[in-house]
């Protein structure tokens, strides 16, 4: 089924000046971008997301493609941007649906070609039926017109010359976002079959991956960016206090979850910019749980890891508070260790220190922290990864987890999150490989284990580095464990 807060989205910003400026400049630095990497007889092709089918002929909610999205703000399907760095005059080309009445009656209104054009800033725009005849007219080295009623053939439009010259000498460099790093043992991708199909029936040019170029600019966050991921944090952030506010003994988690997705549609976001984990007790020590469909009882946690997509921007944020409001012993000696780590990764990140740096400080106070529970007997090796499993930055962004180089050092401009945690599985040292070293550690650990098993702690914040320093974006959520306890008396 359609979003009709997608469709009011689209409407709403088509004449906001400050995004066409901004996707101009986009465009404007990823066509300079492209030149320098692939030269000037490079095309970048950059299509929309499929829709999806949930079941029958019932869809799911349309999610653009994250890249295309960047460069157009179009959330439709059936969209494609052509930028052809090397033409004189149109550079931007794109591909919309035409108007089809019968088809807006069961699905909504469409931008126009027009509206298109209006809202995205580009000024060649066509009907996505041209697509095809544009790529067989440009890859076959031939001029190209758009095959309208009327229209007389023409001598190649010199804003061509460059590509279609490349083309008839073989030089020519398609460029698709192929992510060929992250996809890697993965199923094809939908770019990466529309690479084989254009090799399968033209010749002349080189497929090349045009990710790099994208995820670089993407990396680095606008103006316009960033005030659209405060206001997802802001909306976020009050979500965050509504879900603690309903947290209490004989609760449901998927009560919690209501509550704070409720919040979004109040606000205006377009709902999650991920599925929530809502979970409480063991469901604390799952780091992706789903079902949100336990009971919470007195003396438990409740990991609640969720926040808002706000315009296609998402932050992410974790919390982790007692469900009858104050913390026991054992979940005090667990969360100190994890807010102390966060907060070392924290005077770590500043222009110079990589991602992968934070997360080395966090491994290193969390070692400590869990050798002194007795937790681990060895601070050397692997140990604390029994209990402390996942990495603790990415970037954030149009995806939560956002394009880009960790090994690149942060620049103002990026975003991204900090979120240790320890969680003490009941499972996880059963699941251990049966090797002497193991058997002596489960042995050591077994007395902490006992004590401390089935409380998970994850607290993650999201954060934009500016000229001025890092600016956390969820500081209005309640952190420390006094904090915390005191808006839970409320």
């Amino acid at each position: 089924m359609k979003s009709i807060w997608a469709f009011l989205f689209v409407c709403v910003i088509a004449t906001a000046g400050e995004l066409q400026d901004d996707l101009k400049a986009r465009r404007a630095r990823l066509l300079d971008s492209l030149q320098k990497q692939f030269g000037p007889a490079v095309m970048l092709i950059v299509r929309s997301a499929p829709e999806q089918v949930y079941s029958r002929d019932v869809e799911f909610e349309y999610r653009q493609d994250s890249n295309l999205y960047y460069l157009t703000a179009m959330d439709q399907a059936d969209t494609t941007v052509v930028l052809m760095p090397g033409n004189t005059t149109r550079k931007e080309i794109l591909f919309v649906k035409p108007k089809n009445a019968a088809r807006e009656h069961w699905t909504g209104k469409v931008l126009t070609i027009e509206k298109a054009a209006e809202h995205t800033g580009i000024e060649t725009v066509y009907a996505n039926t041209e697509l095809e005849p544009f790529l067989d007219s440009v890859l076959s080295g031939d001029a190209y017109r758009p095959r309208r009623p009327g229209d007389l053939p023409s001598a190649p439009p010199k804003d061509l010359e460059v590509f279609l010259g490349a083309i008839r000498s073989g030089t020519a460099k398609v460029a698709l976002p192929l992510d060929v790093r992250a996809r890697l043992g993965a199923p094809p991708t939908n770019a990466m079959e529309f690479a084989n199909q254009m090799r399968e029936r033209f010749a002349g040019f080189t497929v090349v991956d045009g990710s790099r170029a994208i995820y670089a600019l993407r990396q680095v966050k606008t103006s316009y960016e960033r005030k659209l991921l405060e206001q997802s944090a802001a909306i976020s952030n009050d979500a965050h206090l509504a879900g603690m506010r309903t947290t209490k003994p004989g609760v449901y988690e998927y009560q919690v979850k209501a509550t704070m997705e409720g919040v979004y549609r109040d606000r205006g976001a377009f709902g999650w910019g991920y599925p929530s984990i809502i979970g409480s007790g063991p469901n604390a020590t799952i780091l992706h749980y789903s079902k949100a469909s336990r009971r919470m009882d007195s003396g438990e946690l409740l990991l609640v890891d969720a926040a808002a997509n706000y315009q296609y921007y998402t932050v992410d944020i974790t919390r982790t508070y007692p469900v009858s409001g104050r913390f026991s012993p054992e979940q005090r000696d667990i969360y100190r260790i994890v807010y102390k780590a966060q907060e070392e990764a924290m005077k770590l990140a500043r222009p110079g220190a990589r991602l992968r740096d934070l997360h080395a400080r966090t491994i290193e106070v969390i070692k400590e922290g869990l050798l002194q529970l007795g937790l681990i007997s060895d601070t050397n090796g692997a140990q604390y990864h029994t209990w402390y499993t996942h990495g603790s930055t990415h970037y954030i962004g149009i995806d939560v987890h956002d394009v880009g180089d960790q090994e690149v050092p942060p620049a103002p401009g990026h975003a991204f999150t900090i979120e240790p945690g320890i969680y003490i599985q009941e499972t996880a040292l059963d699941t251990l490989p049966n090797t002497p070293e193991n058997a002596a550690f489960k042995v050591k650990v077994k007395p902490a284990f006992e004590k401390y098993k089935n409380i998970g702690v994850r607290i993650e914040d999201s954060f934009l580095l500016t000229g001025a320093g890092l600016v956390q974006l969820s500081k209005p959520v309640p952190r420390t464990i006094e904090e915390i306890e005191a808006f839970l008396k409320k």
